[in-house]
């Protein structure tokens, strides 16, 4: 397939509005970021596959080689399904494996011609962020396995897919399933006037959104009157033109979840005292949140022992 170096590249995503919900039908904001992954590959003379990923400091965080096989035990489509497989097995080796195999089975000329290929890639954010180090990397090895993304997603990490679109854009979008679950994108402008006083606060704990997902189904508490209000809110915040009506919006929006998912809203269990909105993003309970505030929050925050703010501006692409 690639006869020369070739490099990929993906957006990482935050999700502003519709967390759990969008899941549902529910229109969700969600902005692509500037922090991102790139995936380079070169064609080497043998049959493996030798990885190696880097963080943002520019050290190998994982490496490993990986053989390229037919397997004896499946067919697909009338022909030889891939095997790919490490000799030193892990959880990134295995996942890695699964996302190959599962790219094969969706274009089975990929990694036909038994081809092997020095791997790397380069993420300038910190794993642990939750900006997007698994999206990114399945729409990277989709390109260059010419493939659909939102289908590669859904046959290893699942998922609503809004990443994936983040992935792939360059300015903020609106995301929605529609009812056979297809992705419906749309790039809107999302551009506040009060963006000075918008920031991002990491809260040092990585947050595994399946098993939030997992959780809020297994609440089964959403109905069509709460997607439309969701709906309602994320249009609002699109075209809102204040900074105290986009924290009433934000508040609006922290209690609607907060009742789904029978979870107490961030500010009022840990940032009471704060003067500002406070809105977490994505699954509850780690990763980044929105914070609004008049001057800049970074003491604040600090003293509580969190220690990365950034401003809206330096995040959003």
């Amino acid at each position: 397939m690639v006869k020369t170096s070739k490099t990929y590249h993906s957006h990482g995503k935050l999700l502003i509005t519709g967390e759990y919900v969008v899941l549902d039908g529910a229109k969700a904001l969600a902005i692509p970021t500037k922090y991102g992954q790139s995936l380079t590959i070169e064609p080497n003379d043998n049959n493996t596959i030798v990885w190696k990923s880097y963080d943002e400091l520019g050290k190998v965080w994982f490496n490993g080689e990986f053989s390229i096989d037919d397997s004896s035990t499946a067919c697909l489509f009338g022909r030889q399904a891939l095997s790919v497989t490490s000799e030193n097995s892990n959880e990134v080796s295995n996942r890695l494996i699964q996302i190959l195999e599962a790219a094969q089975k969706l274009n089975p000329e990929f990694l036909s011609d038994h081809q092997g290929y020095n791997i790397t890639t380069h993420q300038d954010f910190n794993r642990k962020w939750g900006l997007g180090t698994s999206s990114t990397l399945i729409n990277n090895i989709a390109d260059w396995a010419e493939v659909d993304a939102y289908a590669l997603l859904e046959q290893t990490f699942g998922g609503s897919g809004y990443d994936i679109a983040c992935a792939q854009h360059n300015s903020p979008i609106t995301y929605q399933l529609d009812e056979n679950h297809s992705p419906v994108v749309t790039t809107v402008a999302f551009n506040p006037k009060f963006k000075h006083h918008l920031y991002f606060v990491y809260l040092n704990q990585k947050q595994n959104s399946r098993d939030g997902i997992k959780a809020y189904k297994s609440l089964n508490r959403v109905d069509d009157s709460i997607i439309k209000k969701v709906n309602q809110i994320t249009e609002s915040m699109i075209a809102c033109e204040s900074l105290s009506t986009f924290n009433s919006l934000i508040d609006a929006h922290e209690n609607l979840i907060s009742g789904l998912i029978l979870q107490e809203p961030v500010k009022a269990s840990s940032f009471h005292d704060f003067k500002g909105a406070i809105k977490s993003l994505g699954a509850w309970g780690g990763d980044f949140v929105l914070v609004t505030s008049e001057t800049d929050p970074t003491d604040y925050f600090k003293t509580k022992g969190y220690d990365t703010v950034i401003p809206f501006e330096a995040m959003v692409l």
